[in-house]
């Protein structure tokens, strides 16, 4: 294998931090770390009202399992952010990124409507993500000191 760089190694690079940051940076917008509900670019600003917004998605789904799909899906943010950016496990994760992404995506269409997760770039993620998962290798992370 070439050891030289190449701009598709920036590149994925790239997409790792801004696919593993953009989930970390929202699951600490459930805990409180970017400020209270009403701040300025704060979506939840605390898990309860992260909670409630997942009902609004998951609506076809028994009340009683929204407590449980919320932090289903903080889980998987916080295991597939951390995985992305030290790049371990890199094609797995980001396959299941860009899965978590699709139904998060899919789900805000039943819940919001179609302009949601447009504009805020859901498909565009999830796309980005398998596409990540198609990579042969990934420079600078963990996978490539392993393998």
């Amino acid at each position: 294998m070439d050891k030289k760089w190449q701009a598709k190694d920036i590149y994925t690079v790239f997409l790792r931090l801004a696919l593993g940051t953009a989930f970390l940076s929202a699951v600490a917008d459930r805990f409180g770390v970017w400020g209270p509900l009403g701040t300025r670019n704060v979506g939840w600003g605390d898990f309860s009202h992260f909670i409630n917004y997942t009902r609004e998605l998951t609506s076809m789904m028994p009340a009683s399992s929204v407590p449980a799909l919320a932090w289903i899906a903080t889980s998987a943010e916080i295991v597939f952010g951390i995985a992305l950016i030290v790049g371990w496990k890199t094609r797995t994760a980001a396959f299941l990124s860009g899965l978590l992404l699709l139904v998060f995506g899919l789900s805000m269409i039943y819940g919001l409507g179609l302009e949601p997760p447009l504009s805020y770039s859901v498909f565009s993620a999830s796309a980005g993500a398998f596409l990540l998962s198609t990579c042969d290798e990934y420079k600078f992370s963990l996978d490539s000191i392993t393998s």
